[in-house]
């Protein structure tokens, strides 16, 4: 960081704008900004579900935090930032999470135990990001390996859920249609 912040507040945002790095003032509301937020809550969201986890897997989950702050960047400034071996990495991660997990018949509900519930939530605030983004596009240039990275990883996710549930001796819950449950 070039330029270290030493107040914290600086009122320029105090009429519904703010600046981008580029210098650019945008609305508050405008959809570029909507991805940005989605993304940091996403990101806050995955550094609670770090706090369930140890080892390798809460190493993904700090390294995807990581990542989600060059995304965020890059939205910023439009210098690219996401690389394609990000990519190439959450597709490796997913390839080993999932190679040991049995195949799915089912439907899974969330749950399955408090880290794995906080997966469930993260993966449903990057759907919610990658919406955003799509919706960003339509203003301002977003790069597409922008969008291929944060489909993966709720891909990622949806694995990691499912290993994490695994990990921690929890059960998935499986959907059951209104036909079986008899209403």
């Amino acid at each position: 960081m070039g330029n270290r912040l030493t107040k914290i507040y600086t009122r320029t945002g105090d009429k519904g704008e703010t600046g981008m790095a580029t210098g650019e003032r945008v609305a508050k509301d405008s959809a570029i900004m909507h991805a940005q937020g989605d993304v940091d809550e996403l990101n806050s969201l995955l550094g609670l579900l770090a706090c369930k986890l140890d080892g390798e897997i809460a190493a993904d989950v700090t390294a995807i935090q990581n990542d989600l702050f060059d995304l965020g960047g890059e939205l910023s400034c439009g210098q690219p930032l996401i690389t394609q071996q990000r990519i190439d990495w959450l597709e490796h991660r997913l390839d080993q999470l999932n190679e040991d997990l049995p195949p799915l018949k089912e439907f899974i509900l969330p749950g399955g135990g408090e880290a794995a519930s906080l997966c469930h939530l993260a993966r449903s605030v990057c759907r919610r990001a990658e919406r955003s983004l799509v919706t960003a596009s339509r203003d301002v240039d977003v790069h597409p390996r922008l969008l291929a990275y944060i489909n993966r990883l709720s891909d990622l996710l949806f694995v990691l859920t499912r290993f994490i549930t695994r990990e921690q001796g929890e059960a998935e819950v499986y959907w059951r249609s209104s036909r079986i449950r008899g209403e």
